[in-house]
């Protein structure tokens, strides 16, 4: 393969860099007794479902969403591990910060991936896509002692097959005047962002290969799926048009949802997931300078949500009180006493905090006063130090990270426990000591 030089660059230069069982290697890098060792990390000590598994764990069968008790069948000697979000985030933060060193246009697609666009840094590397390739492994290797897949390629879907080809620690390059040949015989369930659904429509036509795809006539799901239908069109044939995405959005909505025990019918019960869900989303709000008024509040049975998503309080908001009665409403009014196994509190118009909040008057003022010195209480000591009464004794809610999870910006959410910030204050170098903690979005 030529080196890239000036007279032979690649049209779109992009790699998609994934992390080798994230969560379960940062496990086993931290506690050397664990490696060579099939574990699997859970949500809390408590957790029953598998978030992810080593490769140990792996090579047995046992696999990401896997029950524990199911996995200890196949398994006697699995070994089940608390999720540190925390620690995965720090880590995360690390290694996103590294690969600017390589280039400035980076997309964090999830707390372990991230796609590089390479194409304007080309003639500034002028090496072959081999050096390039594992140049980004030895960014990443140096700043985490972690090993990572790389795919190269000409579009972002390309890269991201590409890169789980030879996983872990591979390194795979797809030539971008190759791609669509190289896809043609690829089930087009193997490309991200295409669902059964989509699956289902495409092989009532006879196509279920990429080169089925591509053979179609691009109107076939243009006029079914506008302009995405005509992206997976191009996918199929390695030319995928979406650019690296380097900003973030304002949020459309921010929100924090909790699973509960099954079945759940106890009215306290159900209230205080909801308190501890709209203490979350307001705090979140805050630490934004956002307010909202419109909110989605949802209790969710197996008959799907119990709620509504049309509730608002008087005035644009980011305290807790206002949220908390839309969540009394919903428990008091909505609720009909079925089991709930999920809560979930959203805010659905965040917006930049405005004015003056002497407008409101002064007892919201006053309330504006204590939020700013209970957050300032949790910041430091870790969240929920200083909280209501009536969360003082809720149940373990492990935080989680999430998959639109950010290492910057309204996304990232990933709050400091108590220990960490006792760290940290011994410490000052410890990277990530600011980091938060993320709950999934609605």
């Amino acid at each position: 393969m030529s080196d890239i030089s000036k007279n032979h660059p690649w049209p779109r230069f992009i790699a998609l860099v994934d992390m080798n069982a994230f969560f379960a290697s940062i496990e086993q890098l931290d506690n050397p007794e664990l490696r060579g060792k099939p574990i699997g990390v859970t949500n809390g000590k408590t957790g029953t479902c598998i978030i992810t598994s080593s490769y140990e764990a792996r090579a047995l069968g046992i696999h990401t969403v896997m029950r524990l008790k199911e996995a200890r069948k196949i398994c006697p000697d699995f070994i089940q591990i608390a999720a540190r979000p925390e620690r995965y985030a720090e880590v995360s933060i690390r290694i996103m910060e590294s690969l600017q060193e390589i280039t400035p246009d980076i997309e964090v697609f999830s707390v372990d991936e991230a796609f590089l666009d390479i194409t304007r840094c080309q003639n500034y590397w002028n090496k072959s896509p081999e050096a390039i390739g594992q140049m980004i492994k030895d960014v990443v290797w140096e700043v985490s002692g972690l090993p990572c897949s790389v795919g190269l390629s000409g579009d972002k879907t390309t890269a991201k097959y590409a890169a789980k080809l030879n996983k872990p620690d591979g390194l795979t390059i797809i030539l971008p005047w190759e791609a669509r040949e190289r896809l043609k015989h690829v089930p087009v369930m193997e490309l991200c962002g295409i669902n059964k659904g989509i699956a289902g429509f495409l092989a009532k036509r006879g196509a279920f290969t990429c080169g089925d795809v591509a053979s179609l006539p691009v109107s076939v799901l243009g006029k079914s799926f506008g302009n995405p239908g005509r992206r997976i069109w191009q996918m199929c044939r390695g030319e995928d048009p979406v650019p690296v995405e380097t900003k973030i959005e304002p949020p459309k909505s921010i929100g924090h949802g909790k699973i509960m025990p099954p079945k759940t019918k106890d009215k306290d019960v159900i209230y205080m997931y909801l308190i501890h869900m709209a203490e979350k989303v307001a705090s979140r709000l805050r630490k934004h300078s956002l307010t909202a008024q419109k909110y989605f509040i949802g209790l969710r049975s197996k008959d799907g949500w119990v709620g509504s998503n049309k509730l608002k309080t008087k005035f644009p908001t980011n305290d807790s009180r206002p949220i908390i009665d839309l969540c009394h409403i919903v428990v008091y009014e909505h609720w009909q006493g079925e089991g709930v196994f999920q809560v979930q509190v959203t805010a659905l118009d965040p917006r930049p905090c405005e004015g003056q909040m002497d407008m409101f008057g002064e007892e919201e003022n006053r309330f504006h006063i204590l939020n700013r010195v209970m957050d300032d209480i949790n910041k430091r000591y870790g969240e929920f130090s200083l909280t209501r009464a009536n969360l003082l004794h809720r149940s373990e809610m492990p935080n989680v990270i999430a998959p639109a999870w950010k290492p910057y910006g309204h996304r990232q959410t990933i709050v400091p426990t108590v220990e960490q910030k006792k760290i940290s204050e011994e410490d000052e170098s410890i990277p990530g000591s600011d980091d938060e903690d993320y709950s999934p979005e609605y």
